[in-house]
């Protein structure tokens, strides 16, 4: 009988952008270099775990990749479908400037998006990447995005993609999904880079 995949999110390193709270969706930034020591803590706590992936993925943008092989995984096939959220409009803008325009009641979790992506078209995109991750025999493991990476767990679990508003999720970090017998469920999340008993760098 086939065991059901679990699948182990990263989310990639500190970048210039996310250090000063910018939202960073397919402008292909690259970390900096508190970043890359992330990346390569996270890869010791990985390697730590002694688990054995059947497959690694990847978001095709650069800091994604760049987590992936600083952790050990050079060869993580690239999915077009993990990529961040696309925010359009409010590209490069932290959230205390877009509120100066906006409102303060503006989050991007409720934002009308022009020339981007919507809450909406995100989850469907996380449902779709969740379709193709579990037709892996074994466990998984992702590289992907802070926004989109909340949303594709809220999908897991069933609930509506804005739930992910309710997942802080640090650069870094890693978190897996897996079941209670057979629902799906958030094993554990948002784990630092201390999680398997690294040392920060």
């Amino acid at each position: 009988m086939k065991r059901l995949p679990v699948i182990w999110l990263a989310r990639h390193g500190e970048t210039d952008w996310s250090a000063a709270g910018k939202h960073t969706g397919l402008t292909d930034v690259s970390l900096n270099a508190h970043g890359r020591n992330q990346a390569r803590e996270l890869g010791r706590g990985i390697d730590q775990t002694g688990i054995h992936f059947a497959a690694v993925f990847t978001s095709p943008l650069a800091r994604a990749r760049e987590t992936a092989e600083l952790a050990g995984f050079p060869n993580a096939k690239t999915m077009s479908l993990l990529y961040e959220w696309d925010y359009g409009e409010f590209e490069g803008r932290t959230t205390a400037d877009i509120r100066h325009e906006q409102g303060r009641d503006w989050i991007t979790w409720n934002a009308d998006i022009h020339h981007g992506e919507n809450l909406q078209h995100v989850g469907q995109r996380a449902d779709d990447a969740i379709e193709q991750l579990i037709r892996t025999d074994g466990d998984v493991l992702v590289f992907s995005h802070g926004h989109f990476l909340r949303i594709l767990a809220s999908r897991w679990t069933g609930v509506p993609a804005k739930a992910g508003q309710r997942l802080a999720l640090d650069t870094g970090t890693i978190s897996k999904l897996g079941y209670e017998h057979e629902y799906r469920v958030i094993t554990f999340w948002n784990a630092p880079i201390t999680w398997s008993g690294g040392e920060t760098g």
